[in-house]
Order: structure tokens, then sequence, then C-alpha cells
């Protein structure tokens, strides 16, 4: 595009290359700085996460300190780790405050904006050489990198090693092989995206370190609990239920932790209420199964000491353990959820159950109408005829003992007369205007019933002073009942009354007569 004589229709098309490709540039630069903001915001994501991991890992380790000297020294070295990570992270987070606040930026999200390089240019870096204020930058990273080295010591080579890698304040060499100082290299002439980014890089490289410590520290001080002492192990018992019947053959095991077979006793010296148990016991495994009778109704009591052979020598592991015994059950618990009586018209649901037994081992049965098992212990009672039904109930014993047996009976009751009502108003005597009566539905209620049942009239009659009575369906005044109803006069009563309700859904059952609404015209 140079040299010769050019038209000036030439220069203007170079020029508009020119253009175009300083736009190319601009564009790719916009990619970059964005490309940034993204890897940015993913590391601060991952920073919160291993936050949280972090500190729950350390509470872990602080919990811990009070079992042992080894979980003592872990969680004091892991105290240290976290103040030397904290002092860290922090003064990187407050550079990156410092870069924002230098370089006024409004919205951080606004990756495409922060290309300015001038702020940590000038910062950390003056006349050619390293600034106090980037050679405090290398001071913090120098204070991490050597304390955690000698946190660390010699009981994690690898980490310690990762630690030098990553927080290493050394000359690098550039491309072309020249070297360069730390703060040149990483800081100098890069966008503050980029500045910011690598900050927030060397914030998570902080964050996995400290998380890989906790982790170390975790994991080999819980291998040195495999050791058999009585500080590290105690003893666990497991049974198939936390009380038992009179006549019962107890069950339960007692292990410790582990119940692989190394951990299985040399042998066992145990008492049940102070007598020994002799030979009524078994090995599964790690485990001692007993084999004793329950006893009588109350409290027991195993005591003694698992023998374990560790280095030649006896370690001795007390036991001190109890179980209940209780009574065998002879009556089971049989009532109305609602009253204590059942109502013939609805579902009564009741709760059947023998203490202590499996729902699913008991089976009731009613004398009369329908009883239905809904789940577990609960049932619901359809009464049919007569006026009392008596529920039966047996259940199996767990131990093939014998059946047990319990009976109750119910009063069975009609559902009560129903009350007219209008406008939802219950009372039965009523004040209403002229035109509130003629578009007000007609309704029915049980009042203080105890079962929510949704009643719809369906007719009822009409009786106004002077005319005759007449017969409606629905629930609303028809056209003959208002004419009537005009007729009457201000402070009259009206009347309605036989009025034929049905539940809904239970349309099969007849309700009481339902009581007679009168109403006082107001107008």
């Amino acid at each position: 595009m140079a040299g010769g004589k050019l038209s000036a229709r030439q220069k203007m098309i170079n020029l508009m290359y020119l253009v175009f490709i300083a736009m190319l540039a601009l564009n790719m630069s916009k990619e970059v700085l964005s490309a940034f903001g993204s890897i940015n915001s993913k590391l601060d994501r991952a920073n919160s996460s291993f936050a949280t991991k972090n500190d729950l890992a350390l509470n872990n380790l602080k919990a811990k300190s009070g079992e042992n000297e080894e979980f003592k020294t872990a969680a004091a070295t892991a105290q240290s780790a976290s103040d030397l990570s904290k002092t860290l992270y922090d003064y990187l987070d407050s550079q990156k405050e410092d870069i924002f606040a230098g370089n006024k930026v409004e919205d951080r999200l606004d990756f495409e904006s922060m290309d300015k390089t001038q702020y940590l240019d000038e910062t950390y870096y003056k006349s050619g050489k390293i600034s106090a204020r980037g050679q405090e930058f290398l001071d913090k990273v120098d204070a991490y990198r050597n304390g955690m080295v000698a946190l660390i010591g010699d009981t994690n080579p690898e980490l310690a090693e990762q630690i030098k890698t990553d927080f290493s304040t050394e000359d690098v060499p550039d491309s072309e092989g020249i070297k360069k100082d730390y703060i040149n290299y990483h800081f100098v002439g890069f966008p503050m995206v980029s500045s910011i980014t690598k900050m927030t890089q060397m914030q998570n490289d902080i964050k996995v370190v400290e998380n890989e410590l906790y982790a170390k520290l975790l994991s080999g001080n819980l291998k040195a609990l495999t050791n058999i002492n009585e500080q590290n192990y105690t003893t666990v018992m497991t049974q198939k239920k936390g009380a038992f019947y009179s006549g019962e053959t107890f069950d339960g095991t007692i292990s410790l932790g582990r119940v692989d077979e190394s951990t299985k006793p040399e042998r066992v010296e145990l008492l049940v209420d102070g007598r020994p148990i002799g030979d009524r016991y078994e090995f599964e495994g790690g485990r001692v199964k007993l084999k004793v009778g329950s006893g009588g109704v109350g409290d027991h009591k195993i005591t003694g000491n698992l023998i374990f052979l560790q280095d030649g020598k006896e370690v001795e592991v007390p036991v001190d353990q109890k179980w209940t015994t209780i009574a065998k059950p002879n009556s089971a618990t049989i009532a109305a959820d609602k009253m204590n009586v059942v109502y013939r018209g609805v579902v009564n649901p009741m709760t059947i159950d023998f203490a202590g037994l499996d729902p699913n081992k008991v089976n009731a049965r009613a004398s009369s109408g329908s009883l239905s098992r809904k789940s577990g212990n609960a049932y619901t009672m359809s009464p049919g005829t007569g006026k009392e039904v008596t529920i039966s109930v047996n259940a199996t014993l767990p131990d093939g003992g014998g059946p047990v047996s319990d009976k109750a009976t119910f009063r069975i009751k009609d559902i009560p007369r129903p009350t007219g009502t209008m406008r939802n108003d219950d009372s039965g005597n009523l004040k209403m205007s002229r035109e509130a009566v003629g578009s007000a539905p007609v309704g029915a209620a049980l009042v203080d019933f105890d079962f929510d049942l949704n009643l719809k009239v369906t007719s009822f009659k009409f009786k106004a002073p002077g005319a005759a009575t007449v017969q409606v369906q629905g629930t609303r005044l028809n056209a003959q009942a208002k004419s009537a109803l005009r007729k009457a006069k201000r402070g009259a009563a009206v009347q309605i009354f036989d009025i034929k309700a049905q539940i809904q859904g239970n349309s099969g059952y007849k309700l009481r007569k339902v009581s007679p609404v009168i109403i006082e015209l107001t107008n």
C-alpha cells in the first residue's frame, strides 16, 4: 500500500484498511481481557468453596486435639498454617482493592475496560527498579513461603516442594532467555485485569496448600489411632432393639470401633450384673456376641474387660454398658383419634397398636362395618348397623412366645341434626333485607361437630305471611318464592323449613331433619 503516486481514492482505501486492522486488534484485546475476567471469577468461586472446606477441617482438628498428643500437635500445626495463610491472603485482597481504587473502577465486572497498566507499573516499579511497595509484596510472599516450609519440615516433602515452586520470588527468564526480576516479569506492562487474576491465582494456591496440609494431618493422625489403648478406643454395644421382654435372649453385641478380625480379643472377662458370663458368648470377626438371658424387668449392666495382645503384651479395654428389660405387653392401645365414639356415615380415624411391637405384626378386625389399615398403626373405621362395634386386636411377639390379644368396644352414633343457615349464619333467627333473602343461598351446617363434612342443600320450603308455601329446588329462592317475599310486609317473619341436605361424596347416608331458619324482614 506504500510507494508510487496514489490517487485520493486509493489513499482513502488504504486508510480504511488501517482502521479495519486497528479494529481487529482492539476486538482481540477485549476478548483477552474478558477471558482474564472470566478466569478471575472462577478462581474467586473456587476460593470461597475451599474456605468452607478448610474451616471445617481446621475445626475437626481442633475438636480432636483433646483426644491425644498426636492430634494436639496436628491442631497446633494447622492453626499456625491458617494464620500464615490468612496473612498473605488478606494482603493480596488489600492489593487488589488498591488496584481497583487506583484505576477508579466502578463496575468490577466490566473486564473489557480494565486494560490500563500504569498503576502497578508506577506502584511496584520506579526508574527501572523495584519500589518500596514492590519490595513489600516480595517480602510478604517470602514470609509465607519460608514460614510454611519451616512449619511442614520433613513431614511432607512433596507439599513443601510445591510451596517453594508456587511461591518462588526468584528472577524469571523471559521467552528470549533474559532474566527479569519477579515484579517486572509478572506485573509490569500487564493490564490491570491480568494482575488482579494473577493475585487471585496466588490466593487459590494458598487455599489449595492449606487444604492439602489439613487432609494430610487428619489422615496421618487417624492412622495413629490403630494402636489399641484405652484413650483411643471405647467399647460399643449394639442390639436389634433398645428393650427386651422378660424371657427373651439378649442379642447385644459388644465391639470396638473396628470390627474386623484384626481386632478380635485374645480373651474376654465380662460380668452381667456382677456375675461372670462364662462361655455364653461367641466371636463374630472382631465382635463379641453375647448369649445371655435378658434378665428380669429393669436395668442390667455388663462390666469387665476385653483383653488384646499388642507387641506381646496384654492390653485391657474396659467394658461398662447396660440394657433395659421390660415386661411383655398384655394390653393394646386402641383409641379413636378424635372422640370416644365412632360415627356412622363418616370415616373415623383410629390408632391401633401394641406398645413396642412392629405394626406389621398387629392384626385388627371390627365386629361390624369396615376397618382398614392405612399405614403403620393408622386405621379408618366405617361403622355398620347397631349401637356398638367391637375392635379385636391380636399380635405375634418377636421371640415366638405366643400371640397376645385385646379388644375394645365403641358406641356408634349417628351424625347430629344439621342446622339451617343463610349467609353462613347458623343462629336460626335472623334479620335480613328483602333483597338479601332473595339472593342469599340456603345452607346446612353441623355446628360443633368434630368432622368437617360438606353438606349440600337440595331443596327446601318457603313460607311468607299471607301466601301459600312454596316448594323450592336448589339453594336459592325461585321466582314463585320471590313473588311471595315481595308481598310480605316490613317486620314480617318468613320461614325456610323442611330443608333437604346430603353429604357430598356420601349421598346414600340419610341425614337427620335440618332445623328451620326464621328471618325478620328489615325493609
